[in-house]
């Protein structure tokens, strides 16, 4: 009989309520973490997810310095420097202020005329940061490039001036010109925040609202009209 019982398989203990127990889970158990913040941080730090937009945000501008300082050993006409380095800073301009601002640092200005006639600057940032955001080294060749060119142009104005090469004279103010508007407009995006964000939008869309205020007022003295002669 022992040696029958001890061959046959003991059943399994059950609870009271009928269902086998389960594992017990020990405290000291590893347990999986979400590192997703931290891997994201890391890919912002060392990584540059928009080359094409970082390329062409340095290139037209860098193109047109090298022009400007070395246009005598390619050309001798000056109409066709003139005009080469003059399409370098437009396309940097546009580049600029319509792609490379967006896609690098989540930031984009412009100049909006409403219904009156008044121009409005329009000035604005991306708020949360999304898996395509713009990583450190970009942000960091985007505010290199905007600013470190304007004050190369800025010195070239001054040694234009003092060389007395005035026919060079008016590019170097149109290459001023184009390169601090974008800068100006950037870091009023960069700085100028919410406030200024909200306080164009209320402009712009407070002509919008008048008719809407005007007929809710008509239709709420009208209401009030009608309660004083009911009362009467």
């Amino acid at each position: 009989a022992a040696g029958a019982a001890g061959g046959a398989r003991l059943p399994r203990a059950m609870h009271a309520d009928g269902l086998p127990p389960q594992a017990l889970v020990d405290d000291t158990e590893d347990v999986s973490l979400d590192f997703g913040s931290e891997e994201e941080l890391a890919l912002r730090k060392a990584r540059i997810r928009h080359p094409l937009a970082t390329f062409f945000h340095l290139f037209f501008r860098v193109s047109a310095i090298v022009t400007y300082l070395f246009c005598d050993w390619f050309s001798n006409s000056f109409v066709a420097c003139f005009v080469t380095i003059l399409l370098l800073l437009s396309f940097d301009f546009w580049s600029v202020k319509n792609v490379t601002g967006r896609l690098l640092v989540g930031l984009r200005w412009w100049n909006q005329i409403d219904e009156d006639g008044k121009s409005h600057w329009v000035f604005e940032a991306k708020r949360v940061p999304t898996i395509a955001a713009s990583t450190e080294a970009e942000a960091r060749i985007f505010w290199l490039g905007l600013i470190i060119c304007p004050v190369i142009w800025t010195m070239f104005f001054f040694s234009t001036l003092f060389s007395l090469k005035l026919k060079w004279l008016a590019l170097v103010i149109a290459g001023i010109s184009l390169q601090t508007a974008n800068l100006y407009g950037y870091i009023h995006c960069k700085l100028g925040g919410p406030k200024t964000i909200s306080r164009v939008t209320s402009r712009l869309f407070g002509t919008t609202d008048v008719p809407k205020r005007q007929s809710r007022r008509i239709a709420e003295d009208g209401t009030e009209d009608h309660g004083k002669t009911g009362t009467r």
